[in-house]
């Protein structure tokens, strides 16, 4: 997230030095904010064996073509009727399966859990994700679920960038039952004031702005807010800020020693502990 935002900051500057059309530069930022990839990290795609592959097709609203998501489906240990059901949203830059790892956590934790790849990711439709194409994706997965599953509780979970991903559509559907972000923020143009060059004027610049601080209030379900102590990618300040600004039924757990990658793992007691209270869970 740094470099990437970096490197948006130092497009902008170019751009403005150098009269970049609004189009290009709209394009890099969304090259630089998605890093859309059709890898996962490390060993993490080792977790994903055994999982069900699911294919998602639609007709885009915003694209105006065909587009076909490519998740992974994995089902809760002894589900029934009324087993809750989850869909995830993974961060930046690698595929569905680099989030393997954080869906059998989940699994651990009673939920069955849906994960898709926005288009331009892994297996889904090629080309250059958007912040509006990636609601529309995530829009599309959860009614995929409700008309798979139409009597078993959904929830919502996002991470990072896919935490913006949650927010936005948990303000805009009301079949929600509960909705978990970790290690997001409050907008992209807040994540770039955060670092020491965010004095640069770059905020109205920004196209892809993924701005979760105005749409937080109008989630009604409870919220599950969750951020690591050491995560260096987004301050745990800006979840703070999100958590704050929600207006419903609410927590926020801070992780001691969490990073942007590990805080579920190191703080998995505590997160079970916070899902079982908000959400009213066994």
């Amino acid at each position: 997230m740094v470099r990437r935002l970096l490197a948006v900051s130092a497009s902008i500057v170019l751009a403005i030095t150098t009269a970049v059309g609004c189009s290009t530069l709209d394009e890099k930022q969304r090259e630089w904010i998605f890093q859309p990839s059709d890898r996962a990290w490390g060993g993490s795609a080792s977790y994903a064996e055994g999982m069900e592959d699911v294919w998602i097709e639609f007709n885009s609203r915003v694209t105006g073509q065909p587009a076909r998501l490519h998740a992974l489906w994995l089902e809760a240990d002894n589900a029934g009727p009324h087993t809750p059901v989850m869909l995830y949203l993974h961060g930046a830059r690698w595929n569905v399966m680099g989030s393997s790892g954080r869906m059998r956590r989940m699994q651990d934790m009673g939920f069955s859990v849906l994960a898709i790849d926005y288009r331009g990711f892994g297996k889904s439709s090629p080309g250059l994700p958007s912040e509006e194409m990636a609601y529309e994706d995530a829009r599309r997965a959860w009614d995929w679920l409700g008309e798979r599953f139409p009597d078993r509780p959904r929830y919502v979970f996002g991470h990072s960038l896919g935490g913006a991903v949650a927010i936005d559509l948990a303000s805009r559907v009301e079949d929600e039952r509960g909705t978990i972000v970790e290690g997001t923020f409050t907008s992209i143009p807040d994540v770039a004031s955060s670092f020491k060059w965010g004095w640069l004027p770059i905020g109205p610049l920004i196209t892809q702005r993924f701005s979760s601080i105005d749409k937080v209030g109008r989630i009604g379900s409870p919220l599950l807010v969750v951020h690591g102590t050491n995560d260096t990618l987004i301050r745990s300040e800006l979840g703070q800020r999100l958590f704050e600004a929600a207006t419903g039924k609410k927590h926020f757990l801070l992780v001691e020693g969490g990073s942007h990658h590990s805080t579920m793992w190191v703080g998995q007691g505590r997160y079970r502990e916070a899902i079982r209270q908000l959400f009213s869970l066994r």
